[in-house]
């Protein structure tokens, strides 16, 4: 009973030991002493486990316990009557919550767990590991050796341990059987296998005979070590049908006639006459221009007036326009806003518009 895995009852030949079997208070106040009386529950069984030797199993109540047994083993001798306690310890039940079986630290790291920084010794009998070549007397008689032995395959010159043959087997079982093996999905679906692909790199020795390496940056497989009837979708040799671009089409046609004879759709030819005599209209003059043209000096006078001496005069006497018939008449090319933009930078702030302008010149 020294074990912590779950109870299980021995079903044996044995008979019961009567004398044991009724000492069921008996094992209860060896429990109750050890543990105290509201840890322990109800009476579960007894089973014998050799001649005058049984167990009885109690329900544990302590918190954090549930499903987990207590085990009093009674003995007696052949001459008594009155039982003797073995061991008294707490057992899980086949429902008790149990840690895992503890798992030695070299078993339980798997690959794909090893770190930047982390180490994994390798152990000095790993069948997977055997001795090679590492002095020129080591290879006294190697020439006598059969072309077909792996000695002549792997010299192993500088290592002190090369492949044997249980790892050579191992890592090629390992790699046919993963993801880049013939068995993989996307192997299955492949149009062509690793062995016609021209990005294949063959690898020398024993393994070149099953494997290779993918040069592809494309393939899912590039810089792995694949199956030669692996295949995945990107092969050297998968040719797809192009579909042909359609011609690109420019509307270049001119209306009917070049120059001014041609005809605008929808309407009817421009002559050289009425294009000439369109071009050389003059823009009309916006309404404001016209009033701020009309502008007297008494009206630009007042003007300065209201401005309280904070504008030089001579800045607002070179806008005085003496006679608004005398100025030119402005071109296409004039801006008729520069005057009014002018005029606006002395005058005083007031409501925008027109209106007060002629309420003064009036």
């Amino acid at each position: 009973m020294g074990h912590n895995d779950p109870v299980e009852i021995l079903s044996s030949d044995l008979t019961l030991d009567e004398a044991l079997a009724a000492a069921v208070e008996f094992a209860r106040e060896a429990v109750a002493t050890e543990v105290g009386a509201d840890r322990v529950g109800g009476h579960l069984e007894v089973a014998m486990e050799d001649d005058r030797l049984a167990t009885h199993l109690f329900d544990c109540t302590s918190p954090g316990y549930r499903g987990w047994r207590w085990a009093v083993t009674l003995a007696r001798t052949p001459e008594a009557l009155e039982p003797t306690v073995c061991d008294v310890v707490l057992l899980p039940g086949p429902d008790a919550l149990v840690a895992p079986a503890w798992v030695p630290w070299s078993e339980r790291v798997q690959p794909g767990d090893l770190g930047v920084g982390d180490v994994f010794p390798t152990g000095a009998q790993d069948p997977r590991l055997v001795a090679g070549f590492t002095d020129e007397d080591d290879l006294e008689g190697a020439g006598s050796q059969s072309p077909l032995s792996p000695g002549t395959w792997e010299l192993g010159l500088g290592r002190a341990r090369v492949l044997s043959q249980i790892g050579r087997d191992d890592a090629a079982d390992r790699w046919y059987a993963g993801d880049m093996g013939p068995d993989s999905a996307m192997a299955k679906n492949a149009p062509h296998t690793c062995l016609t692909c021209g990005f294949l790199m063959p690898m020398g020795g024993a393994f070149g005979q099953m494997f290779a390496v993918c040069a592809n940056v494309m393939a899912p497989a590039d810089g792995r070590v694949v199956a030669l009837d692996y295949g995945c979708g990107a092969h050297s040799e998968v040719q797809v049908d192009e579909v042909p671009a359609d011609e690109v089409l420019a509307d270049d046609l001119l209306p009917e006639g070049e120059g001014a004879d041609a005809h605008l759709p929808g309407g009817d030819p421009v002559s050289e006459s009425d294009a000439a005599t369109s071009g050389a209209e003059e823009p009309a003059l916006d309404a404001g221009v016209l009033d701020a043209l009309a502008l007297d000096d008494d009206l630009v006078e007042d003007a300065i007036e209201d401005l309280d001496g904070t504008v030089p005069v001579d800045a607002v006497e070179g806008l005085i326009l003496d006679d608004a018939g005398e100025q030119d008449e402005p071109s296409a090319n004039d801006e008729p806003t520069d005057l009014i933009d002018s005029v606006a930078a002395v005058a005083p702030k007031r409501p925008r518009g027109r209106g007060w302008l002629r309420g003064r010149s009036t």
